[in-house]
């Protein structure tokens, strides 16, 4: 166990994680050259086609390190630099085998879930930043969960190698962050490899090995997991004590089950097959469960016969979702195929929540929990890429709580859940902390857009003389859609954003209803802003005037407030010429003809009722 190592690499968003663990593959020959593609451990297309990290990626990589024969500690950098020009007997030399646990992760916030995971199966871990951002504002983020953890962090400065890198001035952020020598900072390029193999060999310096023992009973931890058709789910486990082969029974100490091993092994990084994982390893096993839902992030597994023994690890905390969409099936047939798509997504996504659903225009459906736009955004994809199917999705919204007259408390998910206004005592809303890093030059612009979503001050911090920490409180609703594609835009891609949860604050929130011919629809309607309602409601209702299509009478669109109209649109009746067939005679004859279909209209008007297609919904949504 003594020559295990397992780290992550961790950062903001694009700083080079990914392509540093290309170089990392390189150096120990775990992917042969002609296999070798850029980003190896970004297996999805979806990550490739972004260029981000979505799904935290394990590898195990053998890497042999020379060691001293009469003194057995690891050279330093002075000394490995006579390597090239003496031989391993020259200098009392011998080669140490060490077993590399890495696990790649995303930088974006809206996964920081898969961060977290990561970090309580290692022990240490590689703090990335970009030479030409600095510090940024998810790379504060992690590096507060990485100290959660106690792990050692062995901080590096990457893109050296471009002409506009700030190398000093970054260097001198870190230290000042982590309470460190600038000279413990490495400086290194991933793309052209410069300085990589000093940091893995720090690696092998200053993480320490993982601690346990081979002859305690089993006691191993879930950190991730995934659906296979013919071996079952298959968890990704970091054992903690003890030992696991094939054919061995174990025991689920949550779900309380028990199953027979059909595959252990480690991550190579595609799955690979072993004898046995021992204490200290990263590696997976081949459940042979055909029920995703048996399976949790955190659970503790252990053998059957020592489950009375053994005390549960203290696992991960059950993730908040933050933002909540609707999403049904185009087709209602595939309902049963989006239930069972959306079970093994959340093996591989654990902090994808979902519950079923029914609405009168849709059908059955499904109301799912997310961590933020993106993450919704990318599990809708996976649905659609990964499992076929093709899906009619909400526009994301946040859960509110309204306090009735007796003081109960009612959570909403969306506008068709808000009670009558008589009812309401209070209404309440989630807060964030925001934190937003940018360059003194495009302040002034960053700033209006905060204004605009009524975001409260609370300090400014310089990290150097040209960029600026602002922390500022704002509504969640006003967050989670769009605002941080205005801020990139603003601030021509330079400045970054993080938010953490605060809590429920009071608003002054209501339902704008959407009446189509005179008829709610509920699936219009939002919850918003009473300061906000009328821009609001006059931009739904003339968006529904574009795209519904024209009946035989006229069809008026309304927005309204406690039954208030604040907003109105009129679709025109479709008009058939009945006067055509007429070949002459009195103008009466052509009089009565009108009149008649005046007064069929309105009847029509009066009876009828508009049937909305699906598409309609679909456009909404999209919008």
């Amino acid at each position: 166990m003594k020559n295990i190592r397992n780290f992550i690499i961790f950062s903001h968003i694009d700083h080079g994680k990914s392509t540093l663990a290309d170089r990392f593959l390189e150096l120990t020959n775990t992917i042969p050259k002609e296999k070798m593609r850029s980003q190896f451990l970004d297996m999805m297309d979806l990550e490739r086609e972004k260029g981000i990290t979505i799904k935290m990626q394990p590898c195990r990589m053998i890497y042999h390190l020379k060691v001293r024969n009469s003194n057995p500690g690891i050279l330093d950098k002075s000394e490995i630099q006579n390597l090239k020009q003496f031989t391993d007997s020259d200098l009392g030399l011998s080669s140490s085998e060490f077993i590399l646990n890495l696990i790649d992760t995303p930088g974006h916030v809206d996964f920081n879930y898969e961060v977290s995971r990561s970090l309580a199966a290692v022990e240490g871990g590689i703090l990335l930043v970009d030479a030409t951002k600095g510090v940024q504002a998810q790379t504060l983020a992690n590096l507060d969960l990485a100290e959660k953890e106690k792990l050692v962090i062995i901080p590096a400065v990457n893109k050296i190698d471009l002409p506009h890198a700030r190398i000093e001035e970054t260097k001198a952020e870190i230290a000042e962050l982590l309470k460190v020598s600038k000279d413990e900072i490495f400086a290194i390029s991933a793309k052209n490899g410069t300085n990589v193999q000093s940091l893995l060999e720090e690696v092998i310096r200053k993480i320490p090995p993982p601690k346990g023992d081979d002859n305690k009973p089993l006691r191993a931890l879930v950190f991730d997991s995934k659906y296979d058709a013919f071996k079952g789910v298959i968890i990704y486990v970091r054992l903690f004590d003890g030992r696991v082969r094939a054919a061995d029974m174990i025991y689920l100490m949550q779900a309380g089950i028990e199953t027979k091993i059909k595959e252990v092994g480690y991550f190579a990084p595609t799955l690979n097959q072993c004898q046995e994982l021992k204490a200290g390893e990263i590696g997976y096993i081949a459940t042979g469960i055909k029920e995703p839902s048996k399976i949790r992030v955190g659970e503790t597994i252990t053998f059957t016969r020592t489950k009375d023994m053994v005390k549960p690890l203290s696992g991960y905390k059950t993730p908040k979702p933050m933002v909540f969409a609707s999403i049904y099936p185009e087709n209602p047939d595939d309902f049963d195929l989006l239930k069972d798509a959306l079970n093994k997504l959340k093996l591989n996504d654990a902090s994808l929540i979902f519950e079923r659903e029914t609405k009168e225009f849709l059908g059955r459906g499904f109301k799912c929990g997310f961590l933020g736009s993106l993450h919704a955004e990318i599990v809708c994809e996976r649905l659609k890429r990964e499992f076929g199917l093709n899906l009619i999705i909400s526009t994301p919204s946040v859960i509110y709580k309204v306090i009735d007259k007796k003081d109960r408390e009612d959570l909403i998910f969306s506008a068709s859940d808000w009670p009558d206004m008589s009812y309401i005592k209070e209404v309440r809303e989630p807060w964030v902390r925001l934190e937003i890093i940018t360059p003194v030059d495009y302040l002034g612009g960053v700033l209006d857009l905060l204004k605009q979503q009524e975001a409260k001050h609370i300090e400014d911090k310089y990290l150097t003389q040209e960029r600026l920490l602002l922390v500022y409180e704002a509504p969640l609703r006003k967050i989670i859609v769009g605002f941080f594609d205005k801020l990139k835009g603003i601030s021509q891609g330079f400045a970054s954003m993080n938010y953490e949860f605060l809590g429920y604050r009071t608003g002054d929130l209501v339902k704008l209803d959407i009446l189509i011919a005179g008829r709610k629809e509920d699936a219009f309607s939002k919850i918003v802003d009473r300061k906000e309602a009328f821009k609001e409601g006059k931009k739904i209702v003339t968006k529904l005037k574009e795209i519904l299509p024209a009946q035989l009478f006229s069809v008026p669109i309304q927005a309204a407030i406690s039954g208030k109209i604040i907003a109105r649109e009129t679709i025109k009746a479709r008009r058939r010429d009945v006067t055509a067939p007429l070949y002459g005679g009195d103008v009466t004859r052509k009089m009565k003809l009108l009149e008649r279909q005046k007064r069929g209209k309105k009847k029509l008007k009066e009876k009828g009722r508009v049937v909305i297609p699906s598409k309609v919904f679909l456009e909404m949504f999209k919008s």
